[in-house]
C-alpha cells in the first residue's frame, strides 16, 4: 500500500507518542512501590546464646625457683668433704660439705682440758670445804661444853679458856665459809669453761655446710681443698654452692591497671611452656597491691607446682589468667555491635520479619563475643552481615549463618 507522505508522517508521530506514554506509565507504575519495602533483602542473622564468658590475660615471662640463695660458710676452713655437685638433689638439713677448721679443733680441746681443771678444782673446793666443816664442828663443841661448865660452875674454867675457845670456833666458821665461797666459785668457773666450750663446738658444727632446705645444686664454686672465707666477715667470700628449691616455682606477672581489679588470691592460671609443650596449673599467690607508676602494672606471683620435676630455672612460660568469669552470659558475635559515639546498639529482625534497632549495655567482652547485660534476649535474631543499607522497619530475609571467629582457641577455653 502506498501512503502519501503526510499521512506517514502522521502515523510515525503517533508510534513515537504512544511508546513514550507507555514507557512514562511503566515507570511511573514502578515508582509509586514504597522506597523502604526491601523484601528482597537478605541478611546474615545469628541467634543470641547463653554461654560462658570470661576475660583473658596473656603474659610471657620467666619460671624462677620459689626459693634460690648462695650457701656460704660461716666459718673460714679447708674443704674436706665436698658431697654434692651439679644437679644433687638435697633434702633439708643434709651434710652439703666439711671443713676442715684447726684452729677450732684445737680450741675445743683446750676448752674441754679447761673444763676438767676447773672440775677438778670444784672437788679440791668440796674436799676443803668437808675438813672444814669437821674442824669447825669440834672446835664449836668444845667451845659450848666450856661454856656450859663455866656457867654451872663459876670460877672452875677461867674466862680466858672460854673466850679462847669462842674464838677459835668463829675463826673455824669463817674458814668454813670462805671454803664455801671458794667451792662456789670454782663451780661458776667450770659453767663458764662449759659455755665456752658450746660456743666454740657451735662455731666448729658450722665446718658442717648443711641444705637451708629442699633443692637441687644448680651451681658449684668450691673444689676439694679450697679455703672458703667466712661470708660474715668477708665481702671477697665465695659460696659453696647455689641452692634452688624447684618442686615450686613463681611466675611474675606484670598485670596492667584496668585487669588489676580483677585478680583475687587462688585464682587459677594455665601456665603453657613452649620449650616441653606441656601446660601447668598454677595460682595467683600474691601481689604487691599498688600500680608502679612507671610501667602502669601491678607485680603479682603465679606459685606453679613442679612435682615431676619437669620445670628448670629460666625456662619461658605463657601464663594465662581468667578473671572476670561470667558462667551464662547473653552473648552475640562482636561483629553484631554498633557503636556511634557513647551509644551501643544492635540490629535485630523481629518475627514479622522487620529491622529493629535496639540499643544495649555490653558487659563482658572478649575477642569474639560481647555479653548483652540489658536489651536482648537469648534465642533473639540479631544481623551480624553489612548494615549499612538498613533501617529500622526494612523488611528483609533472614539467613542464619556462622559468625566470624578470630581465635578459636580462646574461645574453646570459653566453653
Amino acid at each position: 500500500m502506498v501512503f502519501p507522505s503526510g499521512r506517514l508522517t502522521l502515523v510515525v508521530i503517533t508510534l513515537v507518542v504512544a511508546t513514550a506514554c507507555g514507557r512514562r506509565e511503566t515507570v511511573e507504575a514502578s515508582s509509586s512501590s514504597p522506597a523502604h519495602a526491601a523484601a528482597g533483602v537478605t541478611v546474615g542473622v545469628v541467634r543470641a546464646e547463653i554461654r560462658p564468658l570470661a576475660n583473658h590475660l596473656t603474659v610471657s615471662s620467666e619460671l624462677v625457683p620459689f626459693q634460690e640463695i648462695d650457701v656460704y660458710a660461716k666459718e673460714a676452713g679447708y674443704v674436706r668433704t665436698l658431697n654434692v655437685d651439679y644437679g644433687s638433689r638435697v633434702r633439708k638439713g643434709q651434710v652439703m660439705a666439711v671443713l676442715e677448721i684447726p684452729e677450732l679443733e684445737a680450741q675445743l680441746q683446750e676448752d674441754q682440758a679447761t673444763i676438767k681443771a676447773r672440775t677438778d678444782e670444784v672437788a679440791r673446793a668440796q674436799h676443803q670445804i668437808s675438813r672444814d666443816k669437821a674442824q669447825h664442828a669440834v672446835l664449836h663443841l668444845q667451845y659450848k661444853r666450856l661454856a656450859g661448865v663455866a656457867e654451872k660452875q663459876s670460877g672452875l674454867v677461867a674466862q680466858q679458856e672460854v673466850d679462847d675457845a669462842q674464838g677459835k670456833d668463829l675463826a673455824a666458821e669463817s674458814t668454813l665459809e670462805e671454803a664455801q665461797g671458794a667451792l662456789d666459785a670454782a663451780k661458776s668457773e667450770v659453767a663458764v669453761a662449759k659455755a665456752k666450750l658450746a660456743h666454740d663446738q657451735a662455731l666448729y658444727d658450722y665446718s658442717k655446710i648443711t641444705a637451708p632446705f629442699d633443692g637441687v645444686v644448680t651451681q658449684r664454686y668450691a673444689n676439694y681443698g679450697a679455703l672458703m672465707q667466712a661470708g660474715t666477715s668477708s665481702t671477697q667470700a665465695t659460696p659453696l654452692v647455689r641452692l634452688s628449691q624447684v618442686n615450686l616455682f613463681r611466675l611474675v606477672i606484670p598485670v596492667p591497671e584496668p585487669d588489676v581489679r580483677y585478680i583475687r588470691i587462688g585464682d587459677p592460671v594455665a601456665v603453657r611452656v613452649p620449650a616441653l609443650n606441656q601446660t601447668f596449673v598454677g595460682r595467683v599467690t600474691r601481689f604487691s597491691v599498688d600500680v608502679t607508676s612507671e610501667t602502669r602494672t601491678m607485680h603479682t606471683e603465679v606459685d606453679v607446682p613442679n612435682p615431676g620435676y619437669k620445670l628448670v630455672p629460666g625456662l619461658y612460660a605463657e601464663a594465662d589468667l581468667t578473671f572476670n568469669q561470667t558462667p551464662k552470659a547473653i552473648a552475640v558475635p562482636t561483629q553484631a555491635i554498633d557503636h556511634e559515639g557513647a551509644n551501643t546498639s544492635i540490629m535485630v529482625v523481629t518475627d514479622s520479619g522487620q529491622i529493629e534497632r535496639r540499643p544495649v549495655t555490653l558487659g563482658v567482652q572478649t575477642a569474639n563475643y560481647a555479653q548483652i547485660a540489658t536489651g536482648l534476649n537469648a534465642g533473639d535474631e540479631v544481623v551480624i552481615s553489612d548494615r549499612s543499607g538498613l533501617k529500622p522497619g526494612d523488611r528483609v530475609t533472614k539467613h542464619e549463618v556462622d559468625a566470624m571467629i578470630w581465635d578459636a582457641s580462646s574461645e574453646d577455653q570459653n566453653q
